[in-house]
């Protein structure tokens, strides 16, 4: 939406939805994904010829799984109950308006079974296929007072009774049906609303940002994971992974932002004092003495919703969790009173929109149907086309399995040199929904392509038969290749190939090939759009794999893989991108960088997008609130003072303004990922106390050291970890990592009782990084052997 022109000042609630007629018309996401797909004409609003024999198999439900490719599960599990209502009702063919199905099925937040209203009105024969329940009742009813008049006797005894209580029955249920229908209309309409009211805030915010962002003002962290309903109930302790980003508190760096941080888990004392004293140190950071830590309670709060424990098994949101606790509700508008504020959310969801409106405050971010548009796998792949990024080989908006298998033919083909190929379900997140197999030194007829290739010449070979003769050979063998060699990452979940695949072709996906080199590197890094529609570079960092190597568990801040200037015009590409559609906020961008093989060149290759706060962003802000540092936005390099050990009685006795203190580049390593089960048998106070003892902790002075971001006290197994030092020594702080959390595995576990841990494998990605073993360059303190110590899984 445009805002160009004078902007009133921000409207009360009641009067934002009458503004809606002279807003500029925003261009529908799902308008937009089908002029950017280029479906042919005849197949932009397919008539779905239902058949509940072979639906899947029809073109019109190809046709329209293409066309809505990304609410496509949604559309499916709307279809299961329509076709049991067909069934019921012998009704063996049903003609469906796809326009109507899209609209329904894209204001469904639930997995209930949709009302038969609703079932109906998807279908063009609908006054058909209504007539036939009509027609039973009515001759059922018919044919028994006929018989009746007649003096015949009731078939069964009690007859006439049993058919008043199934017309009752039926009648309580089309009632129910009705009301259903009522309270999704007005679902609807509040929906609508909300959106409309979070467009008109949005303008707002444009429009005032470079005040606000100066001045005082109170930002509303909600960390809220707000996936559809099928992936959040594949996140295990979906609570604790929303609030891995604590770091988020240390907006209050700026002296002019106060923080209020929704916590989906109920903190305990402890926990709460040990944020009031990490956050304490800001004045001491800056001083270097201790003696200097502030109170800043009155600068943040950390509020955590009533409702909580309300839904045990339906694995809501944080946001859909906060709109049904009204007394945190209540607290927050008192908080807020007369105060400029704005909402920054996690993964986009309606139940965001719905907070802010009642807040009213806008919400720095993207629509939820553009989020989830866009941070799909396909939907990434559409925005880096746009932005020219260079991208892996490979093929998106896969739905069928004919498809996927003619897709990998070719690439394989057409990438011999490419070994290992990627697949990834377009909404699973964090590696789940991922999959990898080794085509190429399974592929039998492989050697015989090679030998054609060869002796046709690379002319020749794109022309030729024995090109065409390979495509087949291929595609004969890739099924029983794939069913034998595939690996999901995430094998409890994915057992086999078909169970991944059944997911796969049921929300799409992508098909993506792996980089064919002996040093690869991935990176993130994080950016704003801001409401003024200027992108800005806010953090970088090299990822950690300690749970396999598609799976991000840390990083290294900030990168040093790829050159900061031509990283930063790839990112700016993307950002750009993102922009024209519509998305605002923050967001994450992920790289691949290799060397390739045959030239010994760099190449970058763009492979994810994840339109919201990431937590590596989380993490550099501690980074940047304990070192008092600042980042430079072009490289998003940290410089930060370096430490002046001075007493309080020296610094009274100078006059006049200080000299800026010399800065030093800081680099540091963290994760937020680290699970070890033996934590929970310490407390909190006893860790740290045992960590201060082996001299793991932070240097106020120097300030450099370790920290630690905890999370819950209940099942304590999780922790965040950071590592910061001086300088650009990332040897040094990777070995002083691995060294930390060697130690505290040391201390927590007992000798016939390891625990289950990822520690054991972080230190192996490390090991990996740095290119040497663990006896000869950790240099741990303890002269124990790494074998006979090993971490146990």
């Amino acid at each position: 939406s445009s805002s160009k022109g004078s902007i009133a000042p921000l409207p009360p609630s009641n009067s934002v939805v009458s503004a809606r007629k002279s807003r500029p018309v925003w261009r529908c996401p799902a308008q937009q994904l089908e002029s950017e797909v280029h479906i042919p004409p005849q197949t932009q609003d397919p008539c779905l010829d239902w058949d509940i024999a072979v639906p899947q198999k029809a073109p019109s439900v190809l046709a329209l799984q293409h066309l809505h490719h990304s609410s496509w599960g949604s559309i499916v599990g709307f279809l299961a109950p329509t076709e049991k209502l067909l069934k019921d009702h012998s009704v063996p063919l049903a003609t469906i308006n796809s326009q109507r199905l899209a609209q329904i099925t894209s204001d469904l937040d639930f997995r209930e079974n949709p009302p038969q209203s609703d079932a109906l009105s998807v279908l063009k024969n609908q006054s058909a296929v209504e007539r036939i329940p009509s027609r039973v009742g009515r001759g059922g009813s018919a044919g028994a007072a006929a018989g009746r008049q007649r003096g015949a006797p009731s078939p069964v005894p009690g007859w006439g009774q049993q058919q008043h209580w199934a017309a009752g029955v039926i009648s309580s249920s089309w009632c129910s049906w009705n009301h259903l229908a009522g309270l999704r209309n007005a679902l609807r309409e509040a929906r609508r609303r909300h959106l409309e009211n979070f467009y008109s805030r949005a303008k707002h915010l444009a429009a005032n940002w470079n005040r606000i962002r100066t001045s005082r003002r109170t930002i509303i962290h909600i960390p809220s994971l707000g996936y559809s309903q099928h992936i959040r109930e594949h996140i295990p302790d979906l609570a604790l992974q929303q609030n891995l980003q604590m770091g988020r508190l240390c907006d209050i760096l700026d002296a002019n932002v106060d923080v209020i941080y929704i916590c989906p888990l109920a903190l305990s004392e402890e926990l709460l004092q040990y944020y009031n004293k990490l956050l304490g140190l800001q004045a001491a950071v800056r001083s270097g003495n201790p003696e200097d830590m502030a109170d800043l309670q009155d600068r943040f709060k950390i509020l955590t919703p009533e409702a909580i424990n309300s839904f045990p098994e339906h694995h809501m949101c944080l946001a859909t969790v906060l709109k049904y606790s009204p007394r945190t509700m209540q607290r927050l508008q008192v908080l807020l009173q007369g105060r400029d504020a704005y909402m920054v959310g996690g993964v986009p969801h309606l139940d965001d929109l719905a907070v802010a409106d009642q807040l009213q405050v806008p919400l720095l971010g993207s629509e939820p149907a553009v989020a989830q548009l866009y941070s799909t796998k396909s939907g990434s792949k559409r925005i880096f086309a746009s932005a020219g990024v260079p991208t892996p080989p490979g093929e998106w908006d896969i739905h069928s399995r004919e498809q996927l298998l003619r897709a990998l033919s070719q690439l394989v083909l057409d990438n011999l040199e490419v070994q290992r190929w990627l697949f990834k379900v377009d909404d699973e997140r964090a590696g789940d929904g991922t999959a990898f197999c080794d085509v190429i030194s399974h592929l039998e007829c492989y050697p015989w392509i090679q030998r054609e290739q060869q002796g046709h010449g690379p002319e020749v070979w794109s022309e030729s038969q024995a090109r065409e003769l390979a495509l087949v050979k291929i595609s004969q063998e890739l099924p029983g290749l794939l069913a034998q060699h595939v690996q999901p990452v995430n094998e409890k979940r994915f057992p086999t190939w078909e169970k991944f695949l059944q997911t796969f072709l049921t929300q799409g996906g992508v098909i993506e090939a792996f980089p064919s080199s002996g040093s690869v590197t991935n990176l993130t890094v994080d950016l704003l759009i801001e409401p003024t529609g200027e992108v800005t570079l806010l953090a970088s960092g090299d990822q950690l794999h300690a749970e396999g190597p598609l799976r991000s568990s840390g990083t290294t801040i900030p990168q040093r893989s790829v050159d900061p200037e031509a990283l930063q015009a790839l990112c700016l590409k993307v950002g750009e991108a993102c922009k024209s559609r519509g998305v605002l906020g923050y967001f994450s961008v992920d790289f691949v960088a290799f060397t390739h093989p045959q030239t010994g060149e760099q190449q970058v290759w763009a492979t994810d997008l994840d339109l919201c706060y990431s937590d590596q962003l989380a993490l550099s802000q501690l980074l940047v609130y304990l070192t008092d540092g600042n980042v430079d936005r072009g490289s998003s390099i940290l410089q930060a003072p370096l430490g002046a050990k001075e007493s309080k009685s020296q610094r009274d006795q100078h006059e006049g303004p200080k000299p800026p203190a010399p800065s030093s580049p800081r680099c540091a390593v963290a994760s937020s990922q680290l699970r070890h089960s033996s934590l929970s048998g310490i407390s909190y106070n006893l860790l740290l106390h045992t960590c201060k003892a082996h001299g793991i902790g932070f240097d106020l002075q120097e300030k450099q050291g370790t920290v630690f971001v905890l999370y819950e006290d209940q099942k304590r197994h999780s922790l965040g970890m950071m590592q910061v030092t001086i300088g650009e020594d990332l040897q040094g702080v990777l070995l002083t990592f691995a060294r930390n959390l060697f130690i505290i595995h040391q201390e927590i576990s007992a000798p016939n009782m390891q625990g289950e841990t990822n520690f054991k494998m972080a230190i192996r990605d490390i090991e990996a990084i740095l290119g040497v073993t663990a006896e000869n360059k950790l240099r741990l303190e303890e002269e124990q052997p790494w074998e006979a110590d090993a971490l146990k899984e």
